[in-house]
């Protein structure tokens, strides 16, 4: 691997997001070569590689991609599983796996595999429809997700009394036993070929009350050492059950009796793991990549106290992008900006983000309310 790896080992990127774009920024230092499919000709990667233009779910179109290069990774589930398997078969490393892929494709999947592997998660019930949600009407309150195809907050809704059942999902998804949680907490994991894991701390995340989908985080996050210790258990214990070669992101509920129960899991870099790259002496694009090419992995200890804040497209604009109030948070010190390259804004699009750190944890709470104030994308 050594050899070939410092004489430019191409890897392929299924996807061209900001996942991948900040991937790309973590290997060029180690001289890897970049291939990435998108079907947006104008996806944050296509500047920083070799951009090919196409379906992730192609069949035809992610086998011709993935011949051209050393190692297929991706930065988001819904690709076309059989063709990464038939790659797989003809000696590529696809890696996270392909058969792990495919299980977290379907939340119904990923719940069952906690079941049958004693990892503490919500009570859920499987539905089919909308008239078996119905029919469950004694199991509420309760989260209504889509099996499928549900990402930054779609396909993912609360049915809290009899009134809202007429909203459900009218497609196969679960009920999830609504958790009265304390705070969520995101852990990120990673294991080599060699079977070498590591962990790095907890962060907590607070949610958009709309929008469903993480608006900023604060790293570690303020649990108890045993609450972390459990939690760091339950995704290592994960990532080794799966067997799986990669970066695995565990989203995970703390109970008010501080208990710890998974919610989702992501095989890939994750939102709630952009702070990493100033805030840890190992950021999660360069643990991914040690991980995925089989390299010793890096030390995830934190270097100092860091809050992120998620820089969403302002609601009522939907156009090209203007970026108000950037210079004011520039000037505070310790601020980090992280553009994607989206020219287009619309209402919650995840535009960039911003990683702040700060020795004092209440200069750093002011500091990313200030830049969650100030920072504001409209058209």
């Amino acid at each position: 691997m050594s050899q070939k790896f410092y004489q430019q080992y191409k890897v392929g990127i299924l996807g061209g997001g900001q996942l991948g774009r900040m991937l790309i920024q973590s290997g060029i230092d180690w001289n890897i070569t970049f291939s990435v499919l998108d079907p947006d000709p104008s996806a944050p990667c296509q500047s920083l590689c070799e951009f090919k233009v196409g379906k992730l779910t192609d069949y035809e179109t992610v086998i011709k991609f993935g011949e051209s290069c050393d190692l297929i990774t991706i930065e988001i589930e819904n690709v076309n599983v059989e063709a990464l398997k038939e790659l797989k078969r003809r000696g590529k490393k696809i890696f996270p796996q392909p058969e792990i892929i495919e299980l977290v494709q379907d939340k119904r999947t990923q719940k069952n595999f906690y079941k049958n592997n004693n990892i503490p998660t919500a009570d859920f019930l499987l539905v089919e429809n909308r008239k078996e949600v119905i029919d469950r009407k004694s199991f509420l309150p309760a989260v209504n997700k889509l099996g499928r195809e549900g990402y930054d907050g779609r396909g993912v809704q609360v049915l809290r009394t009899m009134s809202d059942l007429e909203k459900a999902f009218d497609a196969p998804g679960l009920m999830e036993k609504l958790i009265d949680f304390e705070t969520e907490i995101s852990v990120i994991v990673a294991r080599n070929e060699n079977g070498d894991t590591q962990s790095f701390p907890s962060v907590e995340m607070v949610f958009h009350p709309e929008a469903n989908l993480v608006e900023y985080l604060f790293s570690p996050a303020s649990i108890k050492e045993s609450v972390a210790n459990e939690a760091e258990r339950i995704a290592k214990k994960i990532i080794t059950d799966l067997n799986m070669v990669g970066l695995l992101a565990v989203e995970m509920f703390v109970t008010k009796d501080q208990k710890v129960l998974v919610n989702e899991i992501a095989p890939r870099p994750h939102n709630s793991g952009h702070q990493t790259i100033e805030a840890n002496i190992t950021s999660q694009y360069q643990q991914h990549l040690r991980a995925i090419l089989n390299l010793p992995l890096g030390d995830t200890s934190v270097v100092q106290p860091s809050a992120m804040v998620n820089l969403l497209g302002e609601e009522g604009y939907s156009g090209q992008a203007k970026y108000n109030g950037l210079e004011e948070v520039l000037k505070l010190n310790g601020v980090y900006v992280h553009l994607y390259g989206k020219k287009l804004t619309k209402p919650f699009r995840k535009m960039g983000h911003v990683t702040i750190v700060d020795s004092d944890v209440e200069n750093l709470k002011k500091k990313a309310n200030f830049v969650k104030q100030t920072l504001k994308i409209t058209a």
